[in-house]
């Protein structure tokens, strides 16, 4: 039995079959650890989902924000822009049954020393606070509130991190932190850069570089940022190694560590 975490496939589906060949991956006794931005940019979108959604207990997903996108524009909250690839899922037979699965998947994933997030954590957090704020969004991602939080998720200007944050404000912060963190102050200010980690802006850090980040006894694995590539520390797995972008589509095991990788989507 092996745990393979995997990068943001991305509707990249061809790579994804092609990298579990190459692990021999078995659903009988091993399992997947996917890092969310399971769709969008890449071609086949439709087949990720139902392939994943497939796999049951041997697959674990956490949300990023282009499966957070998917779910807005399902609910018509946002509209398709020019460069987004879903359509497949929203027009597909069984998009209700898909779009249900997805918003019942967390934005954390814990096992033993492991603790996968799709982006970042803020300094301030331990994995504890983290689990307890992604538990807040989740409930709301799976209630009757639904389409007012997405809508606010996509709609409401960024604020700050604070404890006393409440209600849908203190949730909508929550999420973009999760799906979205890059980089940020000593503080918890966050940026939208996503470029490469030596031009990061003057005053903001890579969130993993903090000193005195507070989830650091703890190994996170996450991806989100296709510009730092694959990149592992101690107690750091990113692995989002630019599949969509012509790199790679990544995995590691986590007994060892050992990393596969196959060739992404062919870029023209």
């Amino acid at each position: 039995m092996a745990t393979y975490a995997i990068g943001d496939v991305q509707g990249c589906h061809d790579a994804l079959q092609r990298l579990l060949d190459h692990i021999q991956f078995d659903p009988s006794c091993d399992r997947l650890w996917f890092v969310g931005d399971l769709v969008n940019r890449g071609p086949d979108s439709l087949a990720v989902l139902r392939y994943i959604r497939s796999l049951g207990r041997s697959a674990r997903v956490v949300l990023g924000n282009h499966d957070l996108f998917l779910l807005a524009v399902s609910e018509g909250v946002v509209a398709l822009r020019p460069k987004d690839t879903i359509g497949d899922v929203l027009k597909a037979d069984d998009r209700p049954d898909l779009i249900d699965w997805l918003r019942h998947q967390p934005l954390h994933q814990r096992e033993g020393l492991f603790f996968m997030i799709h982006a970042g954590l803020l300094p301030q957090w331990t994995t504890q606070d983290a689990a307890q704020l992604a538990g807040e969004v989740e409930t709301a991602l799976r209630g009757n509130g639904f389409q007012s939080f997405m809508r606010s998720l996509f709609h409401e200007p960024a604020v700050t991190w604070s404890p006393n944050l409440t209600g849908i404000l203190r949730l909508v912060t929550v999420a973009r932190v999760l799906t979205r963190l890059r980089t940020c102050t000593p503080t918890g200010d966050t940026s939208s850069f996503s470029g490469p980690p030596e031009a990061t802006p003057p005053g903001y850090f890579p969130w993993f570089r903090l000193p005195a980040r507070r989830s650091a006894d703890t190994t996170i694995i996450t991806g989100h940022w296709a510009a730092l590539g694959l990149h592992m520390e101690p107690n750091l797995l990113a692995i989002d190694s630019g599949c969509v972008w012509g790199r790679q589509l990544t995995a590691v095991r986590l007994e060892d560590r050992m990393v596969f990788q196959v060739d992404g989507l062919a870029r023209p």
